[in-house]
């Protein structure tokens, strides 16, 4: 064994999840690598531990959506896997470990000031965890076993013909294995976008497609023109600032609380709606006070096992017990943690829930008799629109509801007396990570998982759990009160005619017209459309495809946009759902739909799972069993 030439895996895609595939490499090494060496090649064109999306070189005014304690790159005993658990810091440890000079990090100076005061309820500018995910790879690389070589390539992968990988710089590798480490997929303009493209091309107007808001040039767009702007999520909060504080404006803190905004002159003004018409909810800001929540309660693996049949609707069939769920982790905390707050023993209000269907009449008394306060019952309804059906007869008398929409969320975000939402909240956290487990099952109706598990599911995730911090939602009634951010509202619309772009919403009567329309989103999953060159030529050869959903019982097929991966090990599917030995790809736009590739600690995450799993399948290439 020890006189075989080494084993060669390339690596394609060196940011976190690609270093978690290393990780688990080393990991698992003692068990399963044997005598024979393993030589990695990591192909990326950034740094390899940060990758493209945490790279240093970004705007400092950009920052996670998470505390520092929510944020690992290191497995621990919840993980539910084969190999061995190496424990490592969070975030907020490692920044407190290198400040008191436990750990020896080279930290850029630009944050040394950051990772120095950081607090459990700071969120970190992406350059500070660029820094966290440099020291963790090098720790990785640091600990990986004797009989490991790691190869960084400052390049991308443009080709795989057989075993030969050709890159960028003009250099070709000879690999036994190929794990593709794919974050989420750069897609070119759909259909509805290439039109508007070319509407603008023909009229003399910019339009900026879906895209990482960090990677997209803005420079064009100039100081005091209305640019429309499609998306009220995280994608415009990058956006808001870059095109405000990040052309020079100012934001003063008030003595009574809030902010106030000093512009540059350089600001547009921007005119932003979408479907809701709202912002995503600030991040909240606080513990729990009562009881530890036991989840996932009710939508566990024996209850998705007890989900029979085929064509299974997700609205119909599966979103009751997501719902019942959710209201489990309210109505826990809100009990445990306020008791006078409710009129009923917690035993006896638990034991009767469990009993009882999502929504169901007598449900919906149990909660009356339960719970006095109107504001203290959970209604999801209205959680997902609150705009919903509501009419304001002009742009002010909306904005002026709209203000104190933020106003209550900011407060009620920063008050425990709410700790019930981060019941809500923790639930939710524990149904996304039950999701793939549905998905294997392949009960869902193709249309369902599409548009409602993967579309206006994965949507209601993001708005309620995967919002901005407090302080964006801030600047945004400071940029609002200053006149350099209108809203549109709800189920806004945007029309192309008269030689513009022309806005309207539900909300409100009119319209703005504007010669500038930016889509402030990520684009959606879509081998079809890749903007990868490597990913096209693989779909274009057969060698790689775009997962299709087949309906239970009719048979038909739609296009997820995912790469279609075979779940119980990652490898990569051809144009025949034929599996590839020695290709894998593991990520968020795969089939197994995984999360971010770091996560909170203690939560079994899925992608932790999947790393180990696809690691234990490369070493069993390297060093068959005999």
């Amino acid at each position: 064994m020890a006189d075989l030439a080494p084993f060669t895996l390339a690596v394609v895609g060196a940011g976190p999840r690609g270093v978690g595939v290393l990780e688990r490499l080393g990991a698992n090494a003692a068990e399963l690598l044997g005598g024979r060496r393993l030589e990695v090649h990591l192909i990326d064109p950034f740094p390899p531990g940060p990758g493209r999306v945490w790279r240093y070189d970004q705007s400092p005014l950009l920052r996670m959506n998470s505390m520092p304690e929510d944020v690992t790159m290191f497995t621990d005993d919840s993980v539910k896997m084969a190999g061995p658990v190496l424990p490592g810091p969070s975030l907020l440890e490692w920044a407190r470990q290198v400040r008191d000079g436990v750990l020896d990090a080279e930290v850029p100076p630009d944050v040394v000031a950051e990772l120095t005061a950081l607090d459990s309820f700071d969120f970190p500018t992406r350059r500070l965890q660029s820094a966290y995910l440099t020291w963790v790879y090098r720790k990785v690389v640091a600990d990986l076993p004797d009989g490991f070589t790691v190869v960084e390539h400052a390049a991308r992968a443009v080709d795989v013909d057989g075993p030969l990988v050709r890159l960028s710089d003009g250099s070709t590798l000879r690999t036994d294995a190929v794990v593709f480490t794919v974050g989420h997929l750069d897609a070119d303009p759909d259909e509805r976008e290439h039109e508007l493209a070319t509407f603008a091309a023909g009229h003399g107007l910019a339009y900026y497609p879906a895209g990482y808001t960090a990677d997209v040039d803005y420079s064009g767009i100039e100081p005091g023109e209305t640019v429309l702007v499609r998306g009220f999520g995280l994608a415009f909060v990058d956006l808001m600032l870059l095109l405000t504080e990040g052309r020079g404006g100012r934001f003063e803190e008030l003595d009574g609380g809030g902010l106030r905004y000093h512009p540059s002159g350089a600001e547009p003004v921007l005119h932003v709606g979408s479907r809701r018409g709202v912002p995503y909810h600030a991040k909240i800001g606080y513990r729990l006070r009562g009881k530890p929540l036991r989840l996932p309660r009710f939508f566990d693996a024996y209850a998705i096992d007890a989900l029979a049949g085929a064509a299974l609707d997700f609205r119909t069939d599966v979103w009751p017990l997501v719902a019942k769920e959710l209201a489990w982790g309210y109505y826990s905390e809100l009990f445990t943690g306020h008791p006078d707050r409710v009129r009923m023993d917690f035993a006896v209000f638990a034991d009767a829930f469990a009993d009882l269907p999502w929504d169901s009449p007598g449900m919906r008394d149990l909660v009356l008799r339960a719970v006095p306060a109107d504001a203290d019952r959970l209604d999801l309804d209205r959680l997902d629109r609150p705009l919903a059906g509501r009419e304001f007869g002009t742009a002010e008398e909306f904005g002026k509801e709209l203000r104190e929409y933020v106003e209550a969320d900011l407060a009620r975000r920063a008050d425990q007396e709410f700790s019930a939402d981060l019941g809500a909240f923790m639930a939710l956290l524990s149904v996304y990570g039950q999701l793939p487990t549905l998905v294997q099952k392949g009960r869902l109706n193709a249309s369902s998982q599409v548009s409602d598990m993967d579309g206006w599911f994965h949507g209601f995730f993001s708005y309620y759990a995967s919002g901005p911090p407090p302080r964006r939602l801030e600047e945004l009634l400071a940029l609002h009160e200053a006149g350099v951010v209108s809203c549109a509202g709800a189920e806004m619309q945007v029309t192309a005619e008269d030689g513009v772009f022309v806005a309207s919403s539900a909300s409100y009567p009119g319209t703005v017209p504007a010669r500038t329309l930016v889509e402030a989103r990520l684009p959606g999953p879509s081998v079809t459309r890749a903007a990868d060159g490597l990913l096209r030529q693989l779909r274009d050869a057969g060698e790689l495809a775009e997962e299709t959903v087949a309906d239970p019982v009719t048979g038909a097929l739609l296009p997820s946009g995912r790469i279609h991966t075979r779940v119980s090990d990652s490898r990569l599917l051809d144009g025949a759902g034929r599996a590839h030995s020695h290709r894998f790809a593991v990520g968020p736009h795969t089939s197994a739909r995984s999360a971010a590739a770091f996560t909170r600690p203690r939560t079994n995450a899925l992608s932790f799972r999947q790393n180990d799993a696809v690691a234990r399948e490369i070493l069993a290439l390297v060093s068959p069993p005999s």
